[in-house]
C-alpha cells in the first residue's frame, strides 16, 4: 500500500483499500460535478475509471470546474482529468471515451464492466437512458439532479427519486422513469429553490431540457459558483465509496462511516 493511502486505511482498513482498488466506476460527465467526483474517487483509491465526455475546457468553466485553468483551455476534459488522476494515483487505470452519451451511442457501452455508474450529464434524455441501461445491467447508479442557479450547498441531499421535492429536474425524472417502469433511482438533489439568474435578455439561449434542469423560465444561461458543484460531486463520490464498501461484509464499519 502506498503511503498516500495511509490516512484512508485508518478509516476503512487495508482490506477496504484493496477492495476499492478492484472497483471500476464509469463517470458520465466530467464537468463541475463530475470533475470533483473523479477527483475524490481517485484520491480514495478506486482502481479504474472510465471517463465519458466530449467537451473541451472553456474559460467559462474556470469558476467551478477542478480541471479548468487558463493553461487547460481548449483541451479535452477527459484527457485533462486522466492526467490529473494519474498524478494523484499512478496505479489507477483510466479510460477516456470522448463522446456524449445519448440513446444513439448507448450500445457502444457495456455496463456489465462497471461496478458503479455516476450520472453527471446535463440532459434528461441521457439521464433516462443511463438509468435504463444501468438498471437492466443490475449495476448501481447515482444520478445528479439540477445544480444550476443554486447558492446553498447545504441543501443537497441524497435520496431515492421517489422521495425528492422542489427540484424541477427530479420532478421530470420521476414522471419519465415511471413511464419506463423504473420506480427507484438514487439521486443527489437540492431542496433550494432555483434562483433567478441575473443576465441580460440577449444571453445565450437554453434548450428545453436545460430549462427543466435549472428551473429557469427565461431562456438564460444558468448561474453557478465555485462551491456548489464541488459539494455535489464530493457528496456523490462519498456515496459511491460507501456503497462499494458496504458490499464487503468483513469491514465491520456498519456503525461508522458505512451506514
Amino acid at each position: 500500500m502506498r503511503e498516500a493511502m495511509e490516512r484512508t486505511a485508518y478509516l476503512i482498513g487495508e482490506s477496504g483499500i484493496k477492495q476499492l482498488a478492484k472497483k471500476h466506476v464509469a463517470l458520465f460527465g466530467v464537468g463541475g460535478v463530475g470533475g470533483y467526483v473523479a477527483e475524490a474517487l481517485g484520491r480514495a483509491g478506486i482502481g479504474a475509471m472510465t471517463l465519458i465526455d466530449k467537451d473541451t475546457v472553456s474559460e467559462s468553466n474556470i469558476n467551478r470546474q477542478i480541471i479548468a485553468t487558463y493553461s487547460t483551455i481548449g483541451q479535452k476534459k477527459t484527457e485533462v482529468m486522466k492526467k490529473r488522476l494519474l498524478d494523484i494515483n499512478p496505479d489507477i487505470h483510466v479510460e477516456c471515451r470522448d463522446c456524449f452519451f445519448l440513446p444513439e451511442t448507448a450500445d457502444a457501452f457495456d455496463f456489465s464492466l462497471y461496478d458503479y455508474v455516476v450520472d453527471a450529464v446535463d440532459t434528461v434524455t441521457a439521464k433516462l437512458e443511463l438509468a435504463e441501461r444501468a438498471v437492466a445491467a443490475k449495476v448501481p447508479i447515482i444520478s445528479c439532479m439540477g445544480t444550476g442557479n443554486k447558492l446553498n450547498p447545504s441543501r443537497f441531499e441524497i435520496a431515492d427519486i421517489s422521495d425528492t421535492s422542489v427540484c424541477p429536474l427530479a420532478k421530470v425524472m420521476r414522471r419519465e422513469l415511471k413511464k419506463r417502469g423504473i420506480m427507484h433511482l438514487k439521486v443527489l438533489f437540492s431542496k433550494e429553490e432555483p434562483l433567478k439568474p441575473q443576465v441580460p435578455e440577449k444571453a445565450v439561449m437554453l434548450s428545453e431540457e436545460e430549462e427543466i434542469q435549472t428551473g429557469c423560465r427565461k431562456k438564460a444561461v444558468p448561474g453557478s459558483i465555485s462551491f456548489v458543484p464541488p459539494v455535489a460531486g464530493l457528496l456523490i463520490a462519498g456515496e459511491v465509496v460507501k456503497d462499494l464498501l458496504r458490499e464487503e461484509k468483513q469491514y465491520g464499519l456498519d456503525k461508522g462511516f458505512i451506514r
